[in-house]
């Protein structure tokens, strides 16, 4: 047979040389051989279709058997160099938990099928017998809580024991074990049929692992998925305490001090460690995004990505995947969203906010219902691309959204809507952090989820026509018209409130605008910049002055924020930029009052 080169193969193919690479490595093109570091193509080899991506995709065989995938399988080798007992794995929703839990599932357990198939071509199987010896040898339970999304504890309990009596049902083994007694098949059909109540599917997990360890004289594997689910859910709608009772007993007998658990695996968004969820678990290890282990097998890493650009013939789009998608960082890894990048490619490389769509954001209304007034400040800083320095508590539990305002940063990080830009370790094992919005499709989601939630849209694009316009009478009258409606006499105590107010009315100009806040400039730092993304447009400069004395002149103090901008000559950094029309607007704030002047 005749055998010609990758380069020749994709000239021949009208492909990249990339992409005819990544063929062999994935053995899609019949009889290629490795020559050395090269491949060699047969010459009359015929170019495969090309694999869907796994949008939604969750079942580890199909995901390797029809669709393009992500080979993630050195997760086995790094747990199998550490084997802790209890593993917990915190990720943002989509970021492939799931899919990593049923790879877990197939490689551990034991069935009549041999499961080795779907490894052997993966990273995993080049790691030697010491790993792959462990292939198929554990009896598994699987129990995914992902979409126990439900508005009662009533529902919640119902769906829980249905899930587990599905788990016994799948392993009907035990129905015609010969080493299970009478008395212990009667307990497997009783699980089995679904009657059981609440104290019976709080012993599940220490029930079904004593079945099938006596069955297989093997200890089992147990992995939860997405164990705070309906914890969230018990927040949302009042049956917190009631789901978390439920859990801490749930947990305790399947994973703490249990002879009959091998090892296990929790996903889940957070650590509910507070609880005492977890209480005396000290076989837990949790692996949250800030620590190294793990930190590339949950999401797309660079090379990743580059390698499946090239497998869909779309290098070209390198760069705006990396403005839209990555930005995140998980432990020493930089990450992509893998949920986005597939969506993005499958919708031909046309780039939205896919994430926003994937789950509830009623927390985020929460968050915004309970902010302080500096909170909100500094929510609408990072809307603006600035970076803010905050404690990070990688085990914030969900009533702390309303108890410990501080907390917001911590759950908007680990929920995958920040990043961490920097990191501090203290003593207590936690964290200061500098933390920042990762890419554009997050600071899309919170346009939509912060503005709105805070009934700022419509003013604020009313706000923004009277700045446009330089109508200085209509936005004097929109803004007292905005305080009067929504703000307190009690909220307006300093200058700093006003700042962040005006910086949320600002926000929605972030299309068109690079809004910025406390910059240097010139001789000083000015309160509000708007930069426009195009220099034909006009850039605006506001200076705003509060006072509480009602014998103050509004109209001369805000004369004074305007000789601020000039004496300062706040306007350097907009002139830098080639920005010709510079608009100078000062404002001047008393309780529900402002005057507002244009220079």
């Amino acid at each position: 047979m005749d055998y010609i080169s990758c380069e020749s193969a994709a000239k021949k193919m009208g492909v990249s040389t990339r992409r005819i690479q990544q063929m062999c490595k994935q053995k899609e093109i019949v009889g290629a051989i490795k020559d050395g570091r090269n491949w060699l193509i047969p010459d009359n080899a015929i170019l495969s279709p090309k694999k869907p991506l796994p949008i939604g995709v969750s079942d580890f065989k199909s995901a390797i058997t029809n669709y393009y995938y992500v080979d993630k399988t050195l997760l086995i080798r790094d747990f199998l160099n550490a084997i802790p007992m209890v593993s917990l794995f915190t990720r943002p929703r989509r970021f492939g938990k799931t899919l990593n839990m049923d790879m877990l599932r197939v490689f551990f357990e034991k069935t009549p099928e041999d499961t080795s198939v779907y490894f052997k071509d993966k990273y995993i199987w080049q790691c030697g017998e010491y790993y792959t010896k462990h292939q198929g040898q554990y009896p598994v339970i699987f129990l995914s809580f992902k979409d126990v999304k439900c508005s009662s504890w009533e529902e919640t309990f119902q769906k829980i024991s249905k899930l587990i009596s599905l788990e016994f049902m799948r392993h009907d083994e035990l129905e015609s074990s010969s080493v299970l007694s009478s008395y212990e098949k009667e307990q497997y059909h009783r699980f089995a049929s679904n009657s059981i109540n609440e104290v019976d599917c709080q012993i599940g997990l220490q029930l079904l692992s004593l079945l099938l360890h006596k069955h297989y004289d093997k200890e089992c594997v147990i992995i939860i998925d997405e164990y705070d689910t309906p914890i969230q859910q018990g927040h949302l709608c009042c049956f917190y305490n009631e789901i978390v009772n439920f859990m801490r007993n749930f947990f305790s007998g399947g994973l703490k001090d249990n002879p009959h658990l091998a090892f296990g695996f929790l996903t889940g968004i957070l650590r509910v460690a507070k609880e005492s969820i977890f209480s005396g678990m000290n076989n837990l290890k949790t692996n949250s995004i800030l620590d190294d282990n793990y930190s590339s097998y949950f999401g797309f890493t660079n090379e990743e990505i580059k390698e499946m650009l090239a497998y869909y013939e779309y290098e070209d789009k390198y760069q705006e995947i990396l403005e839209w998608y990555d930005g995140y960082r998980f432990g020493s890894s930089e990450i992509f969203n893998p949920w986005s990048v597939i969506n993005y490619i499958s919708d031909q490389c046309f780039p939205k906010a896919f994430w926003q769509s994937t789950g509830s954001n009623d927390i985020i209304g929460e968050i915004i219902g309970t902010a302080t007034p500096e909170i909100t400040e500094n929510l609408y800083k990072l809307f603006c691309g600035n970076t803010i320095t905050t404690y990070v508590d990688t085990s914030v539990i969900y009533p702390e959204v309303q108890t410990n305002p501080y907390s917001i940063y911590s759950f908007l990080l680990v929920a995958g809507y920040l990043k961490v830009a920097a990191i501090y370790p203290q003593n207590d094992g936690n964290y200061m952090c500098d933390v920042a919005i990762p890419n554009k499709e997050i600071l899309y989601v919170y346009e939509k989820e912060v503005l709105n939630r805070t009934n700022q849209n419509n003013v604020s694009i009313s706000i923004h026509q009277a700045i446009f316009s330089k109508d200085t009478r209509k936005l004097q009258s929109l803004l007292e018209d905005f305080m009067l409606k929504s703000i307190s006499t009690m909220d307006g105590a300093n200058e700093a409130f006003y700042h962040g107010m005006m910086l949320g009315l600002c926000a929605v100009l972030g299309s068109q605008y690079k809004v910025r806040s406390n910059r240097e400039s010139g001789l000083g730092r000015f309160d509000v910049e708007l930069l426009p993304m195009m220099k034909e447009m006009p850039g605006f400069i506001f200076e705003f002055k509060h006072t509480k004395d009602i014998n103050v002149d509004l109209d001369s103090l805000a004369n004074s924020a305007l000789r601020q901008i000039d004496d300062m000559k706040y306007d350097t950094e907009l002139k830098d930029f080639g920005v010709k029309n510079i608009v100078k607007i000062g404002i001047a704030f008393r309780q529900k009052s402002a005057v507002v002047k244009r220079g």
